[in-house]
């Protein structure tokens, strides 16, 4: 599903990668490790279409495409990506629509142990719910490629057991995730590759 030819991308006079090369194919994940500051967030930015590289190409069900990445992709990045004036319903509820979702979003925000915040303006939600209301977005999305970027960042171990099991299912019904993440990952019975970028 994704394959990245040949990326170079310069941050003033630092190369973050040159000519790295990856293959995703459907019903994977792939891994990214390596220390701070060595592009693992630009990455996913040049996977997704925000960042332009210096060279190569990012394909996509074998195409160059904004439209086709942006048909098929669904990033969580650092920020959970909610509107602060809105509850997390309200929240939920207008990605939903975005997306052409009309279903009722209560077992969703029950799934995610958010029922109890789900009134609750997204201002005033901890680091943790912040983290599972963004995780919703992406589950809502119904793109079958999720660019994930320390999407455990801020996780209980229910949240983290939750997100690992989401993801496991995701995969085994066909999708990707390319996952940043520090910690380890316990994800069976999938296929994972690692790639580490201090080694790229």
């Amino acid at each position: 599903m994704l394959e990245a030819r040949n990326l170079t991308l310069w941050r003033g006079e630092t190369c973050l990668f040159d000519r790295l090369s990856l293959h995703v194919p459907a019903g994977s994940v792939l891994l990214v490790r390596g220390p701070n500051g060595v592009g693992k967030t630009t990455l996913l930015r040049v996977l997704c279409g925000l960042t332009r590289p210096e060279s190569g190409q990012v394909l996509w069900e074998g195409r160059d495409d904004p439209l086709t990445c942006r048909r098929l992709v669904a990033y969580g990045g650092h920020q959970s990506a909610l509107k602060a004036d809105l509850t997390v319903r309200q929240n939920l509820r207008f990605y939903r629509r975005l997306v052409g979702d009309a279903a009722d979003e209560s077992r969703l925000l029950e799934l995610l142990s958010l029922s109890r915040c789900a009134d609750l303006e997204a201002r005033h939600l901890s680091a943790g719910q912040r983290r599972r209301a963004g995780l919703a977005r992406i589950l809502v999305s119904g793109r079958p490629a999720w660019l994930l970027d320390e999407p455990f960042t801020n996780m209980d171990s229910d949240g983290r057991r939750l997100l690992e099991a989401r993801i496991t299912s995701h995969v085994v019904a066909g999708g990707i995730a390319v996952v940043v993440a520090h910690d380890e990952v316990r994800l069976s019975g999938i296929r994972v590759e690692t790639l580490n970028m201090a080694d790229s």
